[in-house]
């Protein structure tokens, strides 16, 4: 007996999508905001600190990049909270979770962007008599950063799909509310089938534009992966 496709339940509840297709990105977008520039900060400290910088930079990175996202979100939802005594809401927890998780990749983009500018730079520069810090800021990352856009958004289109994660702790994201509709109309085809269709959407949107600025930077070889 073939399966009848019925959208209707779709039509019906499309407001509660778009909300948790909004509360996806809501997410994803804070990520990037706090996450990159905390990840420059981990990447100069990595790369120009002290022993007494470089070491817990290193450490937060690798231990960021090599344990499970899930657990991450785990530990601030339902640990940090019994640690400091104070409730954590879903979309906090989410938050912050994939902010530190996201900036561990972002300083590794950025540690990799920096160290790809030639040394003949810095060595003009300080002849001149910059500082290295005046030479980071007007030379240094600005090059870097024009070959670090593509790696940035392509970790950003990964951020998003990792959030999807944020729906076990029951934070309404579109996984979220996908779930929640097709639990209570038993049309679970159709509606996990949209929801597959809005991320689908907006990711293919950034991989085009990723495309784009990676065959436009590509010619010039001003590229740079994390």
């Amino acid at each position: 007996m073939g399966y009848e496709w019925d959208f209707s339940v779709v039509f019906g509840n499309f407001d509660l999508l778009l909300l948790g297709l909004v509360n996806t990105l809501k997410v994803t977008g804070l990520a990037l905001f706090f996450g990159i520039p905390l990840g420059l900060v981990l990447a100069l400290m990595r790369l120009y600190g002290n022993k007494a910088l470089r070491w817990p930079a290193g450490f937060i990175i690798e231990f960021l990049r090599s344990t499970p996202p899930i657990a991450q979100l785990f530990w601030f939802f339902f640990a940090l909270p019994i640690l400091l005594g104070v409730e954590i809401d879903p979309f906090s927890a989410s938050v912050l979770t994939f902010s530190l998780q996201s900036s561990a990749f972002f300083a590794e983009v950025f540690r990799g962007g920096i160290q790809s500018i030639d040394n003949g730079q810095w060595e003009a520069a300080k002849a001149i008599g910059m500082t290295r810090n005046a030479t980071l800021q007007r030379i240094i990352l600005p090059q870097a950063v024009k070959r670090m856009i593509p790696a940035f958004l392509e970790r950003a289109i990964e951020l998003m799909k990792t959030t999807t994660l944020v729906s076990t702790i029951s934070y309404s994201d579109l996984l979220y509310q996908a779930n929640t509709i097709a639990q209570s109309s038993y049309r679970t085809l159709e509606v996990y089938t949209t929801a597959a269709a809005m991320y689908f959407v907006v990711i293919l949107a950034c991989s085009l534009l990723v495309g784009r600025l990676e065959h436009r930077l590509g010619r010039s070889g001003e590229i740079t992966r994390g």
